[in-house]
């Protein structure tokens, strides 16, 4: 088995199985960032406009603890596919439930299809995305040098499927026109499209993967017993009844609403990923070799974290900024904000074949979190890139060159191509055996909690606050990644020999 991994190179010089898992995660994305690209202007826009009405801040913090949620999900769904389902079944029940979301929300039925189809979504994205990832890493030995380039063109796969969604969505949306913007929208069309797309991606999973995945992948790594489930129910209704508690005590007061809710689901997120490395941390399954490379990956955490902050505010804080402070045209040609959405994975599918070569080739190039720290320092300055027109406009109000958010765009993609496929990849290599698909939930929770910690700011947002908002983040990623380069030695160390 070990042999075949290592001989096969059919896909471009990489596992044909990558292939499969490439396909598949192209047409998660392509659904998730349509829907993306039109979700924030339906809960916002006017009903007359074919929207829901809601306020514009609670509508963005919404979309921000919505992204946490699809990430804190990965919890589960790494622990389903380790202990139950293997990666392969966990997968295709996670995108059924995903399409049917879409499906929910493409219906006009108000508030309640909204509600459904984040439940859905959220359970759906949980169970694909952590053991999508885990599957690609299984697909190569633990010495194999094509990891990270695998790693690179898996993530590249990602991206197509979002950088081609935020212009065919919002065209759905809009009647099949070319503007996002006219006095009614059909939002519930462009939700449709999102829904054909995971409808694809499901097929060709189904029967490629068939042929091309390891039989391995239709078993759980460490499938749990009827002893060991017990007090796994147990604790899952205690976490239910609590739950219930809260949520009842808040409703008695009369303080059940959306705001606290978010409040609470925030407290979860930054929880839970502290929960989680203590319970590896004192594990007897995991090794002292595997303990220390644990450790060594908490930084690595709180960066990713960090980044994924300012990366996911993409959707909502600069989809504000085009919507109310960009001109919206070049000359004859006038596009939406939610195009502007499609800049994100546009530059990663730019950047990733220079990137593979940069990697492939450089033979003393920086260990994981040398790569790490320059990422945070270069995301920083993209928040930092953001502030210049307020100040050098002397104002925030009226509308600037498109320009400044392609500036800002291509400048955190930098950073993410020295984070988001490294971090996938380090994720594999550190991971306790034990713990291999919930290892990759974790790099999962990096992002939901950057992006729970947005559900708390983003609300102080608006044209006003714009410069002190974006020289604040902006500042907190620089100052990180300077006390990383300083770590970078000791972090290394703590990595037991993984590059």
């Amino acid at each position: 088995m070990e042999k075949q991994k290592s001989m096969d190179a059919s896909f471009f010089g990489q596992p044909r199985g990558l292939s499969t898992l490439f396909f598949t995660e192209m047409w998660e994305r392509f659904s998730y960032y349509g829907m993306r690209a039109i979700l924030l202007f339906y809960m916002y826009y006017a009903v007359s406009q074919g929207g829901l009405g809601m306020n514009q801040a609670t509508a963005a913090s919404i979309m921000s603890i919505y992204g946490s949620l699809v990430y804190l999900s990965g919890v589960v769904g790494g622990w389903l596919s380790d202990r139950v389902w293997g990666a392969r079944k966990t997968v295709f029940i996670g995108g059924v439930l995903i399409m049917f979301g879409h499906i929910a929300l493409s219906l006009p039925f108000g508030l309640p299809a909204l509600y459904a189809s984040i439940v859905l979504i959220v359970a759906g994205t949980g169970l694909l995305k952590p053991n999508v990832s885990d599957m690609v890493g299984s697909l190569y030995d633990e010495g194999d040098k094509r990891r990270d380039a695998g790693f690179s063109m898996f993530v590249f796969g990602i991206n197509l499927g979002a950088a081609v969604a935020p212009w065919a969505v919002p065209w759905a949306a809009n009647g099949f026109g070319f503007h996002l913007f006219g006095s009614t929208m059909n939002f519930h069309a462009g939700f449709s499209l999102a829904a054909i797309g995971m409808f694809f991606g499901l097929i060709q999973y189904w029967l490629d993967g068939k042929k091309y995945l390891s039989k391995d992948s239709l078993y759980p790594n460490d499938p749990i017993d009827r002893e060991g489930l017990k007090p796994i129910i147990t604790w899952t209704v205690v976490g239910v009844i609590v739950l219930a508690v809260v949520l009842g005590l808040f409703g008695a007061m009369g303080q059940l609403n959306i705001t606290n809710v978010i409040n609470i689901i925030t407290i979860i997120a930054i929880a839970l990923p502290i929960i989680y490395f203590i319970m590896m941390l004192n594990s007897k399954k995991v090794t002292k070799v595997e303990r220390s490379r644990v450790i060594a990956y908490i930084p690595l955490f709180i960066a990713a974290a960090i980044f994924w902050g300012i990366e996911e505010s993409g959707s909502v804080v600069l989809a504000l900024f085009a919507e109310q402070r960009t001109i919206l045209h070049i000359g004859g040609w006038h596009f939406a904000a939610g195009n502007f959405q499609t800049l994100n994975p546009l530059f990663i599918m730019i950047l990733t074949p220079f990137f593979v070569w940069l990697w492939s080739k450089w033979k003393r190039q920086p260990s994981a979190p040398g790569k790490f720290a320059a990422g945070m320092v270069i995301a920083g300055l993209s928040y930092m890139w953001m502030a210049l027109p307020g100040i050098i406009h002397g104002t925030t109000a009226g509308r600037v060159s498109p320009l400044w958010l392609v500036g800002s765009w291509f400048i955190v993609e930098i950073a993410e191509m020295l984070i988001s496929p490294i971090g996938l990849s380090v994720t594999t290599k550190l991971a306790p055996k034990a713990f291999q698909s919930q290892m990759m939930s974790m790099w999962f929770l990096a992002d939901s909690a950057g992006q729970a910690v947005n559900a708390q700011i983003v609300k102080y947002y608006s044209s006003a606050t714009e410069i002190p908002y974006f020289l604040i983040v902006g500042t907190v990623s620089v100052i990180f990644g300077a006390i990383m380069f300083f770590m970078v030695k000791k972090i290394h160390n703590l990595m037991g020999g993984i590059d």
